[in-house]
C-alpha cells in the first residue's frame, strides 16, 4: 500500500550461508593480521605477507577490507572491545576507592602489558595517516565514560585528575613493555602510584577541632 513503511526482504538461506562464509573470512583475515603484527611489528604488516597466511591473492583482500587502513580499524575495533571486557565488565568487588583503583589499575596494566602490538595500536599513534573510525573509537569512548563513572563515584570529577590517572598508569605500562618486557619491575610500583594519586587528588578531611564541652567531657 502506498505510504505504508518498506521492510528489508528477509534473506534467503543462500544469502544467510554467504553472510557466514564473508563474516568467517574477515574473522580469519584479521587472526592472521594479528599473529603477523606480533611477529614482525605494527607497521610491518604487508598485504601480500597476509594474503599468503590465509591462502589467497594480494588482491583478494579488497573483497573483504576496502584498504590496509581498513584492516587496522577492524583489529583496532577487536581490541577495545577486548580490552572492555578485561578491564570495566567484572565487578570490582569493593567500595574502597583505593582497592578499587588498584584492582582497575591492575587490569588496564596486564591488558596493556601482555600484547605490546595491541598496547601500540590502541594507545600510541604508531601507523603514520591511520585514525580510527567513529564505529571502531566507540568502545574507546565507552571505557573512559566508565572510568569517569568510577572516578566520580569516590568524588574525583576534575578532568585533570583524568588526565593525570592515564599519565601515571600508560606510563608504568609504557616503562614496562620497554625495559622489562614480560618482568614485574613497573607492575609492582602499581600500589604505590595509586596511592601517591588518592593522596593529590582527593581532599583529606579536615581535622575536627574539640569543643569545650567535650574538653569537659574527657577532663571528668
Amino acid at each position: 500500500m502506498l505510504g505504508e513503511a518498506q521492510t528489508d526482504a528477509p534473506a534467503t538461506p543462500g544469502q544467510a550461508r554467504r553472510d557466514r562464509r564473508r563474516a568467517a573470512t574477515r574473522a580469519e583475515i584479521l587472526d592472521a593480521a594479528w599473529d603477523l603484527v606480533r611477529e614482525h611489528g605494527l607497521a610491518a604488516l604487508a598485504l601480500r605477507d597476509l594474503a599468503a597466511r590465509v591462502g589467497m591473492r594480494a588482491p583478494s583482500l579488497y573483497q573483504y577490507f576496502d584498504s590496509k587502513h581498513a584492516i587496522y580499524d577492524a583489529m583496532f575495533a577487536q581490541g577495545w572491545r577486548a580490552a572492555l571486557e578485561a578491564i570495566t565488565e567484572p565487578q570490582l568487588g569493593t567500595d574502597d576507592p583505593r582497592e578499587a583503583l588498584r584492582i582497575s589499575a591492575r587490569r588496564m596494566f596486564t591488558f596493556a602489558t601482555e600484547d605490546a602490538a595491541r598496547y601500540q595500536l590502541l594507545f600510541q599513534r604508531t601507523i603514520p595517516g591511520f585514525e580510527p573510525s567513529p564505529e571502531s573509537y566507540a568502545p574507546a569512548v565507552e571505557m573512559f565514560t566508565r572510568s569517569e563513572q568510577l572516578m566520580a563515584r569516590y568524588g574525583i570529577t576534575d578532568p585533570d585528575a583524568m588526565d593525570l590517572w592515564t599519565a601515571l598508569i600508560s606510563g608504568l605500562t609504557s616503562q614496562q613493555l620497554s625495559n622489562d618486557p614480560g618482568g614485574t619491575r613497573w607492575e609492582r610500583l602499581i600500589d604505590r602510584t595509586v596511592d601517591m594519586y588518592l593522596a593529590q587528588v582527593v581532599p583529606a578531611a579536615p581535622a575536627t577541632t574539640p569543643t569545650p564541652t567535650s574538653k569537659r567531657k574527657r577532663a571528668k
